[in-house]
């Protein structure tokens, strides 16, 4: 039994026509966009087998709403609410402090965990997930990665069969908001503004623009689909905002776009894992996605590329995966263990590079450039100008073909010593 509060596991309540007998009782740690948008669909579907009855939040006075059942406990003592009846504690408030310890207290007593805090499925997800299995109780985060895409279930279960050797994503739908909108003529300060606006974007953008929020979400992924727990810092992420309207531009005359990508794949026993944004060719379904739609490309040794789309952000969708997440728990969800081995993010990807220059135009410019990619036996693939820009602010992009991540930015060192720049040069990959 829970030493907090005398109720049974939920394997071992009384159940009936497949479903628990009693509907659990769920508290919603956490109620902005998401935690409104969960217990909204809990009020108007009505899901026998779930109860709300608590909701934490600080200021939870500002928070009542007068749809909610009449019976639901509206509380700003996290305590309280941890040490009462309740079967499930739905934390929705994000970062790891103090929502790591919510967590851990809630499955110390025997509480199952809903979450869709990626941060920290992805810093403790192992260590929370031993912790709850130890206690009986279960930690369930299907709204962690991609928000309304059921890719985590997917993983363990639809693909748990497949050996995942890539993963390719769009997994933040602030970022694809931003860049789908400058592909079409917007600029990113204006396009920036209406995300914050609809609230896709915080106040500071850095989690989503600098690909923290996205290399969070593949650590998870890479350790559900590849089977490799990697520490998330080792994964350096590649900030959207270098990104310019001339570069989407020379994109448009590749035949490509840019999006922010999230890659990993695993090569002869290395892993190489990435987060950015790429030029994507217009055929790949990455360059389909738009608004806030995320998705996930996962290439399977037998069963092939496998795609999961739908929309990444909003509280209704991600609301979907946690509601799920809670109906499975109440009829019955088994705990899927997927084994997975620590693992050091050190190898590298080979393939084509895009670099965009901005110079005071002088003879011998392409000369030190070609000489620097030479230093590094790096072929050139093609040199795009375009007209109709000054010479003493002049874009160019030179495109090569596939390397080595680490023999392309040692020729990027020596090409950012050139005194004709007037910005660091930009350097994407480009997926083929």
């Amino acid at each position: 039994m829970s030493e907090a509060t005398g109720s049974l596991p939920l394997e071992s309540r009384g159940k009936e026509e497949g479903r628990l007998a009693c509907p659990l009782r769920i508290a919603i740690f956490g109620f902005g966009t998401v935690g409104s948008s969960v217990a909204k669909i809990l009020v108007e579907s009505h899901p026998p087998e779930l109860e709300l009855t608590h909701v934490f939040n600080r200021g939870v006075e500002r928070k009542r709403v007068s749809w909610a059942p009449a019976g639901v406990v509206w509380s700003e003592d996290a305590d309280a609410v941890l040490n009462s009846d309740v079967d499930v504690i739905v934390e929705l408030a994000g970062g790891l402090d103090p929502a790591a310890s919510w967590v851990r207290r809630a499955l110390e007593t025997g509480k199952s965990v809903v979450t869709a805090n990626k941060k920290l499925i992805a810093y403790q997800g192992v260590e929370l997930e031993r912790l709850a299995a130890a206690k009986d109780g279960h930690l369930k985060y299907g709204a962690a990665v991609a928000g309304g895409i059921p890719v985590i279930p997917g993983l363990e279960q639809g693909l748990a069969g497949d050996r995942i050797a890539r993963i390719e994503g769009i997994l933040n739908g602030t970022c694809n908001f931003i860049l789908s909108n400058m592909d079409e003529g917007a600029e990113y300060s204006d396009v920036l503004k209406q995300a914050q606006a609809k609230g896709y974007a915080e106040a500071d953008p850095t989690e989503d623009v600098g690909g923290f929020d996205a290399r969070a979400k593949l650590a998870i992924l890479m350790r559900l689909a590849m089977r490799v727990i990697v520490d998330p810092e080792e994964i350096v992420p590649q900030p959207i905002t270098g990104v310019t309207a001339v570069d989407f531009s020379y994109a448009h005359d590749l035949g490509c776009t840019i999006r922010q990508i999230a890659r990993a794949e695993r090569t002869n026993g290395e892993v190489a894992a990435t987060v950015g944004p790429m030029l994507v060719d217009l055929k790949s379904p990455l360059a389909w996605s738009r608004g806030t739609e995320n998705m996930v490309i996962l290439n399977g040794r037998y069963g092939g590329d496998v795609v999961f789309s739908g929309h990444g952000a909003g509280g209704h969708p991600t609301a979907v995966a946690v509601v799920s997440d809670l109906l499975a728990l109440a009829h019955g969800s088994r705990r899927v263990e997927i084994p997975s081995a620590p693992a050091r993010v050190g190898g590298e990807f080979e393939v084509p590079h895009y670099i965009r220059f901005l110079v005071r135009d002088r003879p011998g410019i392409v000369a030190e450039i070609t000489g620097a990619l030479a230093a590094e036996r790096i072929n050139i693939r093609a040199i795009v100008q375009k007209s109709g820009y000054p010479a003493d602010a002049l874009p160019f992009v030179v495109t090569v073909e596939p390397c080595r991540s680490s023999a392309m930015e040692r020729a990027l060192a020596r090409m950012r010593s050139m005194e004709c720049l007037i910005v660091n040069p930009l350097e994407l990959q480009m997926l083929e």
